[in-house]
């Protein structure tokens, strides 16, 4: 079992292989919309979403799995019951949970007691599907993702994390720039520093 927390957690050939079956079921989707038959997958979302939702939402039910969501006041993460319980709870009911939340230790504390696969659906740290979903595109428009180079502008948000740690890990070019102040933490930095010496990204951040 593997929950998809951060990018981090992943090597390349991981990643690669994620984005490969996503294309592979997007090209041929008949031939797996029952794969996950018998399946239930919880969704908990604490923020507003619309596309993240959605996605989760309708992509459980085009494979064939039930799909149930919860609503902010439905739940109240840490407030009316503590995490470790809804967690341990859903577990027994659920095959899979994905969860939207303001605090990314809470997106920590609900995978460390569950014995299903949690999916962060964002974070105030991390926002991998995004990513994953934007590494995909590149691939099925340019087949290599050394192929181009990416620029991000904007602040040193959970996409901004994902992306310099998808870049850093599979070896892209990314030029992140972020106004003074609002830069990723250094401890990302730090991390995609030494995830590019590995796969010889060219992983660039820069003030705006």
């Amino acid at each position: 079992m593997r929950h998809l927390v951060a990018l981090k957690y992943y090597s390349r050939c991981e990643i690669e292989a994620l984005i490969q079956l996503a294309i592979k079921i997007k090209d041929n989707f008949e031939n797996y919309s029952q794969i996950l038959k018998g399946k239930n997958v919880g969704l908990i979302f604490e923020k507003p979403s619309l596309r993240t939702k959605t996605a989760f939402y309708i992509g459980a039910l085009q494979l064939g799995a039930g799909a149930i969501y919860y609503s902010p006041l439905e739940i109240q993460l840490g407030k009316r019951e503590k995490i470790t319980d809804v967690s341990a709870t859903l577990a027994e009911f659920l095959d899979a949970v994905v969860l939207r939340t303001f605090s990314h230790n809470n997106i920590l504390e609900f995978a460390r007691s569950s014995k299903v696969p949690v999916i962060n659906a964002l974070s105030d740290y991390s926002h991998p599907s995004q990513v994953l979903a934007d590494i995909m595109t590149i691939f099925e428009q340019k087949g290599d993702l050394k192929k181009v180079k990416v620029t991000y502008l904007g602040d040193g948000n959970n996409v901004c994390n994902s992306l310099l740690y998808a870049f850093a890990i599979l070896g892209g070019r990314l030029t992140v720039a972020c106004p003074d102040k609002y830069q990723p933490a250094q401890e990302v930095l730090d991390e995609v520093k030494m995830f590019s010496r590995i796969s010889k990204a060219s992983v660039d951040v820069v003030s705006s």
